[in-house]
């Protein structure tokens, strides 16, 4: 079935009754390569022979008989016409080719004669020049010539336009297409795949209807075992096309294979690509292009080709492609099908993608572009380089290839200062697979031969390392005190805080003592290759002493905002992580603390790369938000080593005896506070400002009715508290001690430690404080101070909540808000109903119903930030920002956001006053 072709069969069915009637007419169909001139052809043959109206010669050109003169001419004549076999010049040529003219006319006197050729392109000079020479005489003859050429593989045959003409066949449009493969009894799904990857080929359409016919035909890469529509393609690219052909549609093929765009660019330069003879024409380009745009198409023609084919196109348009400007990673895509990147901007493009692939989150996309970097030539130095990033970026992924790779990465540096510089990056790797004693030596090892300066910035970092192993942290700090008379102006700040933190820990000193040291030398000028210890040391100084928000503050300065990972072959990038967690843990931000740092800890999970105190900090922030399973499975990884006495583990035995508590174990709670506390007495850390270990064995202990036991370890851990003087240690140590003693005393304790929380950043503690506040307050006859503590304590908890993260699935269902859930809001609610206390009045519309969370997510709302802007600026997740703003709307009564200023605007008119 022809379709699109009736200009075609007129324009032939006219030569024919032209000729019939003596006046002979040429007819040339001349196409791209696949555009039916055969199936034409044959059309033409079939309707102008029917009933014996013209008599057929027919002849088809093939490559193998080009070189053979007349050798198309011997298909046309008849075995008794002496056609030669060799091909004469000059007058002779002519005799030749008017004898055959006059054979031929003396044939058609007695029938007119339908001469048929097709793929003249095909043919020998000589039979070709019979061809023009037959064209120029046929008009005074009853013979119609009717003629196919393929237009990629030459120009038209130049033929007298007075005695016939040429005719195009052009592809199929989309609605022949579809009336083709329907008529096959094809879906819609499959007629539109016709359509796609046919480009109006009517070669390639019939062999994709013929496949789609016998079932549905896989898409790349797995192909179908048999597939006419590819067998079409390669066997056209492998056997039928030019090499300028084939080269174009091989180049544009690789070019829609990496998904580059059809821009100004690629097509245009195609002809740079080809270096086959003349360029191919833009039309031809453009219609090989939307072809390939299929990846059945491209899979087809990319089987075809030769794998080192390929492989250079990939690399000659990797390059257009950096010339342009293209992104890195456009260019690194092509580059990672180049089997060996050889020149240096192939290195210098795949360096770049792999830190655009980091900092967008896509650690493994980077990681395969470094690698494949590293496997061209480089000078040893490059080498080192590219090593040491790749080992960075693994590490969280496989602590035993990041590190394998950055010990590699040291070891192709010759030059000490060289080694200097890259060992911290090992030496940190080692202590986050908790090979400490490996990190030191390290440090040790690169310090040789270096000057004195070097030597010293070696030596107070492997004083920050050194506070991973109780024996080593003590020797570093003797050390460091040798140091701090003499260290030089840039290394004297971390010595300080190095220093300081030793002295915190072991009760030396006050946190109004160590802020000041603080303050003092965050101006001061600092070796840049300290910059993150220092500031590290700085922040859980600050952290310690409750400023919060200036901690969190340092932290978010050197933290690379997520998606990018943290990298952590920087020690201080380390502490600054712990830093930034327990700081929004401390200030009750549970879901910040689970947003920020849960995709670390499950990268990591199992991968040998160990971070206890951040699984602890998620652990705990999960606990305090009521998931206290999902809290347990994050704690369900192996334990310290045995020559693994890191401070970290102590945070981690911390956490799980909150979580023991939590679950009313109290035995095991007491068991992991003692653990927590052996592991910090080894460091000589006896302040309860980390791990309040002695609070929470005492309060175990007293449940366990052991008070004598809970009164001396409460009474010593309120005398460090005071001694560090900051409302939460102190705060904290009153109530252990209010439930050691008992009676009134225990009132008091729980007064001084309610008013002390109540002036710093500690709500988890006040709230716990004010419950058990209210309840003593109750049990001593005074229910209205109990009834006034427990419903601020259930203000502090609703709070809480109101920042704590939905549990998974948890957020708005048909636009309910979900129901608030808190460890805390547990604690006290039950306590409002031991003690028969209502709750205190609360609007449930309005202004005054929002939550502290609501409120503010409702007045960026309002102030037009989107849901994405104010998930970063509050560091909440998307759902939550949803969850909070669909429960504002219900309670304000509005449907749109931008309904949500006139309301909050109404909310801070004045009152009017009262008349008269």
């Amino acid at each position: 079935m022809l379709v699109e072709r009736d200009e075609v069969l007129g324009t032939a069915a006219a030569a024919a009754a032209a000729a019939r009637a003596g006046e002979g007419r040429w007819v040339l169909l001349a196409s791209a390569a696949g555009m039916g001139r055969t199936a034409a052809l044959d059309a033409i043959v079939r309707r102008e022979s029917a009933g014996g109206a013209m008599r057929v010669a027919r002849a088809r050109c093939v490559p193998e008989e080009a070189g053979f003169p007349f050798a198309l001419v011997r298909q046309v004549f008849p075995d008794d016409v002496a056609v030669p076999f060799s091909a004469p010049a000059g007058p002779d040529e002519q005799l030749v080719l008017h004898r055959l003219v006059a054979c031929l006319a003396r044939s058609s006197a007695e029938r007119p004669v339908l001469l048929a050729v097709d793929d003249l392109h095909h043919a020998d000079e000589p039979s070709r020049r019979w061809i023009g020479y037959l064209a120029r005489r046929i008009t005074g003859l009853p013979v119609a010539l009717v003629l196919t050429e393929c237009l990629d593989q030459s120009e038209p045959t130049p033929l007298p336009a007075a005695t016939g003409t040429t005719v195009r066949l052009c592809s199929l449009g989309a609605p022949a297409v579809t009336r083709i493969a329907r008529a096959a009894g094809l879906t819609e799904e499959q007629a539109a795949t016709c359509v796609e990857a046919g480009a109006g080929i009517p070669a390639l359409v019939r062999a994709l209807v013929a496949d789609l016919g016998e079932g549905s035909l896989p898409r790349p890469p797995s192909g179908p075992a048999r597939s006419r529509y590819r067998e079409t393609i390669t066997g056209w690219l492998r056997h039928r096309a030019d090499p300028r052909s084939r080269h174009v549609c091989l180049a544009l093929a690789v070019a829609a294979d990496g998904g580059t765009p059809d821009g100004p660019g690629l097509l245009d330069q195609v002809a740079d690509l080809c270096p086959h003879g003349r360029p191919p024409s833009a039309r031809s380009v453009r219609r090989l292009g939307r072809m390939l745009r299929h990846p059945l198409a491209r899979e087809a023609v990319l089987a075809a080709a030769d794998p080192g084919e390929t492989a250079a196109l990939h690399a000659r348009i990797a390059r257009l492609l950096d010339e342009s400007g293209a992104p890195a990673t456009t260019v690194a895509a092509r580059l990672l099908r180049v089997d060996r990147p050889g020149e240096g901007w192939m290195a210098r493009s795949l360096a770049e993608a792999a830190e655009e692939a980091a900092g967008a989150g896509r650690v493994a996309e980077a990681t395969a572009y470094l690698r494949h970097a590293l496997s061209g030539p480089h000078p040893p130095d490059r080498r080192a380089d590219l090593t040491l990033r790749l080992g960075a970026l693994e590490l969280p992924h496989s602590a035993a290839a990041g590190i394998r790779r950055l010990r590699t990465g040291l070891e192709l540096h010759t030059d000490v200062r060289e080694r200097a510089a890259a060992a911290p990056a090992l030496s940190a790797a080692l202590v986050a697979g908790r090979r400490t004693d490996t990190a030191l030596r390290v440090l040790h090892q690169a310090s040789r031969g270096a000057d004195d300066e070097l030597v010293q910035v070696l030596q107070t970092l492997g004083a920050l390392i050194s506070s991973h192993d109780a024996a080593a942290w003590r020797s570093a700090v003797a050390r460091l005190h040798a140091l701090a008379p003499t260290a030089p102006v840039t290394i004297e700040p971390l010595v300080c805080g190095l220093i300081t933190e030793y002295e915190a820990g072991a009760g030396l000193c006050s946190a109004a003592e160590a802020v000041g040291r603080v303050r003092t030398r965050l101006a001061a000028p600092v070796d840049p290759r300290l910059r993150t210890a220092w500031l590290g040391s700085a922040a859980t100084l600050l952290q310690w002493a409750d400023h919060l928000p200036e901690a969190r503050a340092l932290a978010d300065a050197c933290l690379p905002a997520a998606p990018t990972p943290p990298d952590l072959t920087d020690a201080g990038v380390q502490c600054l992580l712990s830093v930034r967690a327990e700081a929004a843990l401390w200030a009750g931000d549970f879901s910040r603390v689970v947003a920020e740092n849960a995709p670390l800890v499950e990268a990591s999970a199992g991968q040998g790369v160990r971070l206890p105190h951040l699984v602890a900090m998620v652990a705990t922030a999960h606990a305090e938000a009521g998931r206290r399973a999902e809290a347990w499975e994050v704690l369900a990884g192996p334990g310290p080593s045995g020559a693994d006495s890191s401070w970290e583990w102590n945070e981690l035995r911390y956490a799980r005896a909150l979580l023991h508590a939590a679950d009313g174990n109290w035995a095991a709670a007491y068991e992991d506070h003692l653990a927590c506390g052996a592991g910090q007495a080894a460091r000589d850390f006896v302040s309860p400002v980390a791990t309040p270990w002695r609070s929470g064995a005492a309060l175990a202990l007293v449940r366990l009715g052991r008070r004598r036991e809970a009164r001396e370890l409460a009474e010593e851990e309120l005398r460090h508290a005071r001694t560090w003087g900051t409302p939460r240690t102190v705060g904290r140590a009153l109530r252990a001690h209010a439930a050691a003693v008992g009676g009134r005393s225990a009132l008091d304790s729980l007064t001084e430690a309610a008013e002390s929380l109540r002036s710093g950043p500690a709500p988890v503690e006040l709230a716990e404080t004010l419950v058990d506040l209210g309840r003593a307050h109750i049990e001593a006859g005074n229910g209205r101070k109990g009834r006034d503590a427990l419903r601020e304590a259930h203000a502090v908890a609703e709070r809480l909540c109101g920042t704590a993260a939905p549990a998974p699935g948890g957020g708005a269902v048909n636009g309910a808000p979900p129901v608030l859930a808190g460890r805390l809001l547990g604690v006290v609610e039950e306590a409002l109903r031991e003690g028969r206390v209502r709750g205190r009045p609360r609007a449930m519309t309005g202004c005054p119903a929002l939550t502290a969370a609501e409120r503010r997510v409702v007045e960026l709302a309002a102030a037009g930030h989107t849901n994405a802007h104010i998930s970063a600026a509050l560091h909440l997740t998307r759902r939550t920002v949803e969850t909070h703003l669909t429960s504002a709307y219900r309670k304000l009564g509005v449907t749109r956001r931008a309904q949500l200023a006139p309301v909050l605007a109404r909310e801070a008119e004045p009152a009017a006053p009262p008349p008269g």
